[in-house]
């Protein structure tokens, strides 16, 4: 396999496979722990996790270059970190299956961003896109349908 076809299955390979484990310990989190005390504990360990990072993703120019080049993404993705962890916390606190929660905030997150993916990033949406978003639509209806 060549790398960039590696890259490609191992890169999303990696996102499901971390968001799976992202929801399932999200669950786990007992509902008497303080979620400031959970975040940091939470925060402290991926500090360190990213800094074995640069073993394999070594930075060319040194870490303080690279962070020079850094714009406004990096602090927005922070804020939109703790909103996601503080959300899900209280989501599942709140008594959300897991599933459903879950699958219900990916479906209309991506729902939400197909319109700024046109847009601000001008992608292209073709007919097969636009049947997939309404399968989405028609799932949220069904996720949430009351029997």
């Amino acid at each position: 396999m060549t790398k960039p076809m590696f890259l490609f299955y191992f890169s999303i390979s990696l996102a499901i496979a971390s968001s799976a484990l992202y929801h399932f310990t999200a669950k786990s989190t007992p509902s008497n722990v303080n979620f400031a005390a959970s975040l940091l504990v939470t925060y402290a360990v991926a500090f360190f996790v990213t800094l074995l990072g640069f073993f394999f993703f070594p930075a060319k120019h040194g870490v303080i270059a690279e962070i020079k080049q850094l714009n406004w993404a990096s602090i927005g993705l922070a804020i939109a970190i703790v909103g996601i962890e503080f959300g899900f916390l209280l989501t599942y606190r709140a008594g959300w299956n897991l599933g459903i929660a879950a699958v219900l905030v990916n479906v209309v997150a991506s729902l939400i961003l197909v319109p700024v993916a046109i847009f601000l990033f001008k992608d292209r949406i073709t007919w097969i896109n636009t049947l997939g978003i309404l399968i989405c639509l028609t799932g949220l209806v069904l996720l949430n349908w009351k029997r």
